[in-house]
Formats: C-alpha cells, sequence, structure tokens
C-alpha cells in the first residue's frame, strides 16, 4: 500500500507566483503541488493550503491516522505558532519543515522556527525545490 505524506502549506502560499516574485518566484502553489506529484509517484501525496493556524492544527492532527510523514510550510506560523508545534509534537512520523526563500538571511523576527523545534529535517533557501527535497528525505525515512 502506497504511503501517504501530506504536503502542509500556511498563509499567504495561496499567493505563490504572484506575491513578492523577487524573494520567491513565479512557480505558483499549484506548479508546487504538480512537482511534490511527480516526484512522488509511489506515494499518496496530500497536498493542502490554509490561511488559517486553527485548521493547520487541524490537519496536522488528523495526519496521526492518515499520513506517515508531514511536509510542511508554515510560513509566517513557523515564527509565532506553539499551537502548529504542540500539534507536530503528537506526530509520530518523521516531520521536514520547508522554506522557499532563506528565512536565515531576512529580517530578524524571521530567524526563530517553533517548528523546528520538532522536524527532523529543515530546507531553506532552495527554492520550490525544497518540497521535492523534503518530499524524498520524507519518503526516504519511511
Amino acid at each position: 500500500m502506497a504511503q501517504t505524506i501530506f504536503v502542509l502549506n500556511g498563509p499567504n502560499l495561496n499567493l505563490l507566483g504572484k506575491r513578492e516574485p523577487e524573494i520567491y518566484g513565479s512557480d505558483t502553489l499549484a506548479d508546487v503541488e504538480a512537482m511534490c506529484r511527480k516526484a512522488a509517484p509511489n506515494a499518496v501525496v496530500d497536498f493542502r493550503q490554509s490561511n488559517h493556524e486553527g485548521v493547520l492544527v487541524d490537519w496536522i492532527q488528523e495526519a496521526r491516522d492518515a499520513a506517515s510523514a508531514i511536509v510542511i510550510n508554515p510560513a509566517a506560523y513557523t515564527h509565532t505558532s506553539v499551537a502548529i508545534l504542540d500539534a507536530l509534537s503528537a506526530f509520530d512520523g518523521p516531520v521536514v519543515e520547508v522554506h522557499i526563500s532563506d528565512v536565515h538571511k531576512r529580517e530578524a523576527f524571521r530567524h526563530h522556527s517553533y517548528v523546528s523545534l520538532r522536524a527532523d529535517h529543515v530546507i531553506v533557501g532552495h527554492g520550490v525545490a525544497g518540497y521535492v527535497e523534503g518530499l524524498e528525505w520524507a519518503l526516504g525515512q519511511l
């Protein structure tokens, strides 16, 4: 049976390709989803995006029974959400944190990540290719 990987995306990633392309590039979230599905033909890629913290928490909790791994770009919630950290801490499988830009070379408030406290692997600054790297890493752990 194929492994299911949740690929979760936080706020404003629905604007990918339109919002600050000089930072995030011109690929859309639909492009990223297609890349992930192509990179994992033998897995079920459950690709989701929400601008709402509680929805992301609900999905992470759902993953406890429905997914083998989580790849997450929590976007701005990276730096603020203890709730997302707590939900991820209750998940037993591999967790990969992905950021399109290099958050460590940006504003100081972006240097801290609550999610990194739980993530098994962190990918920053590799553009949208970081999603594929994260997905491949997670599959390699299963």
